[in-house]
């Protein structure tokens, strides 16, 4: 029985491997084709402004995927689940949840300035993710409150 498990761990952390090479790889190529744009866009003379507003929003959500992939691969591929405590499941999941807080709110800063020199009737839908992140975080906060007692 131990044998299968050890197994299973190993092709596991396998898969958790290759996803987190695979999300690595994803982020780089969404920072690199944000910078490619910008590039051409200063060199040719054309729209720089809205090039970079959508090179901000791509390398913003390219930071967030690359923050999970490394996420996942520190959680998942090097530490050993089996010696998680209580307070390390409550950090991780912290953690992860702070590197969504900071995406939605990078994005939805992106998306404000984007509607604001487009068109401000849309800019409803990004204030509603701008909401959403300050939910995010005051979820966050909640959920500290509530289980700070059972550190001590």
């Amino acid at each position: 029985m131990n044998k299968a498990k050890n197994i299973s761990d190993l092709i596991g952390r396998a898969v958790y491997g290759i996803i987190c090479l695979s999300l690595g790889i994803i982020s780089l190529t969404m920072i690199g084709v944000a910078l490619w744009d910008i590039w051409l866009s200063a060199h040719e003379r054309t729209l720089l402004v809205a090039s970079l507003l959508n090179a901000i929003g791509l390398i913003v959500i390219g930071m967030a995927v690359f923050d999970v992939s490394k996420f996942l691969l520190e959680e998942e591929v090097f530490s050993s689940s089996s010696t998680k405590s209580p307070a390390k499941q409550r950090e991780a999941l912290l953690k992860f949840l702070v590197i969504i807080a900071i995406a939605i709110s990078l994005e939805s800063l992106v998306f404000v300035f984007d509607a604001g020199t487009k068109d401000i009737t849309k800019l409803i839908y990004p204030t509603f993710l701008l909401i959403s992140a300050v939910l995010v975080v005051v979820g966050l906060g909640v959920y500290q409150r509530l289980t700070r007692d059972d550190d001590k």
